[in-house]
């Protein structure tokens, strides 16, 4: 049984892209726009993001990191097996990255959440946001919108509604983005800013909770077949 309603939040991106021109205009820095592709592979990682939370995978245990990294390809690659092979040296280049980078890699990552595990999960979910978007950052490419995926994963596991961009929400969204994206979380000055940008993001996440974006059942969502077999590393 699918958890996430895709038609709504297919909605809400759709939107964002149509006015994307002007919410850029707000923005404190200009962003790249929102095409089709980026959408589409988006969506993609919202349906893998319901696998994972309905086949009560754990990413951040031993032996599932994969499944992260594979939320990460998907949004920047798509989910297409063929596709992939376009991009195999970047696909490489990154898992070398998640797996050894001292200090911002999935280790990183995993040692913070296990610090912090008691933590409320809009709590939980901003500080892995920011852990992931600050430098070193986890991934080469693509750490906001695996960020929200992220996000959205660990409210979907507690019963909350993914984070959804939205037209609404958008400059709020971006600007303490690009904010995270240049502080150190290795660095003093990362050691007093991340934690205060981090509570007020929380807040941001819980203020966007939207109960739409969560449906029981819905037949124009994408189905777990297309998922499985699309999607290399889907639980079996």
């Amino acid at each position: 049984m699918s958890l996430l309603n895709i038609v709504a939040i297919e909605s809400s991106l759709r939107r964002v892209q149509e006015e994307f021109e002007s919410i850029n205009q707000r923005l404190s820095g200009q962003r790249d726009l929102m095409d089709d592709t980026v959408i589409e592979n988006l969506l993609a990682g919202y349906g893998y993001v319901d696998i994972l939370v309905e086949w009560g995978i754990d990413v951040f245990a031993m032996g599932n990191h994969k499944y992260l990294l594979e939320l990460n390809n998907i949004v920047l690659c798509g989910p297409d097996r063929e596709l992939r092979s376009q991009y195999a040296k970047h696909i490489a280049a990154t898992q070398n990255r998640f797996y050894e980078k001292l200090g911002g890699g999935i280790e990183d990552l995993v040692e913070w959440y296990a610090g912090h595990s008691r933590w409320t999960v809009w709590r939980l979910a901003a500080g892995l946001y920011v852990r992931m978007l600050s430098k070193p950052e986890l991934f080469i490419e693509g750490n906001h919108r695996t960020g929200v995926l992220l996000a959205s994963y660990l409210l979907l596991r507690a019963g909350k509604p993914p984070f959804v961009l939205s037209v609404e929400n958008a400059a709020a969204y971006f600007d303490p983005s690009s904010l995270i994206q240049n502080i150190s979380k290795n660095g003093l000055i990362g050691l007093f800013r991340l934690p205060v940008i981090s509570k007020r993001f929380a807040r941001f996440l819980e203020d966007q909770a939207d109960f739409s974006y969560l449906c029981a059942t819905n037949p124009q969502k994408i189905t777990r077949s297309l998922c499985l077999e699309e999607i290399p590393n889907a639980p079996l």
